[in-house]
């Protein structure tokens, strides 16, 4: 597969004033400010191929949006090296930003009193797309994100959600091979969530664009996302498929049974006693030391069972685990 971003050693550091309280600190700052050095990326290593959609995580101040802006050129590193595409983002911009798209969740790179098809259509010439391949392209995407109803509509008088449709369409129009989502459904409801994921991934596939994406909706990268990386404190903690994170860390899953009479007593070798709420229990067990299918055969021959659920944890609780735990990856 071909590489599109490669990224080594790639650090970023910031030197910040320490404040000193009082009015005596005050002036103090102004005659002796105090400087540190804060480390927001540190030594990372990535590569992505043509054709990824890549999930990239972490709590605030992890050191994700840094790293977007390095890789979009907005920021020049402290050390390390990013090649994408053939290029090196901050050295030839103009050229560079031709062949990328970027969204940011509470920005918006649209004229703000233009109506939208105006601020479409100026991005043609801007980026020099020819008028067949720019309408063809237009017309797919109002399509897809329902937008003919607000296509005359000031961009600012547009809601989030149709504001939000209206920036991925112009990051899209130029055809990038890479675009970057930097928090693409914070805020929306759950129908604009759901219309977005359906166009991400329909550009990922369909046109092969390659995805970096920085969310702190988790249910866009269960949703979307193969492959994930994890960041902690400007540090690569995990990168690998979402299934192995699973199968590393998810512990503990969950049997939802519903019985079809009251039983006094419903326990099981092993397990803790199950949680009950009338005809229900729940029982959670060590997905990794007992197969629920085994479980399963357990409970058949003892009780009369209406219905039977495995249940996995929330992708967010076994992120939270990774961080609480401080439970550190490997690259894989």
């Amino acid at each position: 597969m071909t590489e599109i971003v490669q990224v080594r050693e790639l650090s970023k550091s910031f030197q910040i004033t320490k404040r000193r309280p009082g009015f005596v600190g005050s002036l103090t700052n102004l005659v002796a400010p105090q400087r540190q050095t804060v480390h927001a990326v540190e030594r990372i290593n990535f590569t992505l191929n043509e054709g990824d959609l890549v999930g990239y995580l972490g709590p605030n101040g992890a050191g994700k949006s840094t790293t977007i802006k390095m890789l979009t050129g907005l920021l020049v590193p402290t050390s390390g090296e990013i090649l994408v595409d053939g290029f090196i983002p901050w050295k030839d911009r103009s050229r560079y930003v031709a062949r990328i798209g970027a969204v940011f969740g509470q920005r918006t790179t649209l004229w703000w009193d233009l109506p939208v098809i105006e601020s479409f259509e100026l991005l043609q010439p801007m980026y020099r797309v020819p008028a067949g391949p720019f309408r063809r392209s237009l017309d797919e995407f109002v399509a897809m994100l329902d937008m003919e109803s607000f296509l005359n509509t000031p961009v600012r008088a547009l809601s989030l959600g149709q504001r939000m449709r209206a920036d991925l369409c112009a990051a899209l129009l130029h055809e990038p091979r890479l675009v970057f989502l930097d928090e693409p459904t914070i805020g929306l409801d759950v129908v604009a969530k759901e219309r977005i994921r359906q166009f991400i991934q329909h550009i990922n596939r369909e046109r092969g664009v390659t995805i970096l994406l920085t969310t702190h909706d988790l249910q866009d990268v269960e949703r979307l996302c193969e492959r994930v990386m994890i960041l902690d404190h400007g540090r690569v903690l995990y990168d690998g498929t979402l299934s192995l994170l699973n199968e590393r860390f998810e512990s503990d899953w969950f049997l939802v049974v519903t019985f079809g009479e009251t039983y006094e007593k419903v326990d099981l070798p092993g397990l803790l006693s199950p949680q009950r709420e009338d005809h229900r229990a729940i029982y959670r067990f060590d997905h990794r030391k007992f197969a629920s299918a085994e479980l399963i055969q357990q409970l058949l021959p003892r009780f009369r069972i209406n219905d039977i659920e495995v249940r996995r944890p929330a992708l967010e609780e076994t992120i939270r685990h990774i961080y609480e735990e401080r439970l550190l990856l490997p690259a894989d």
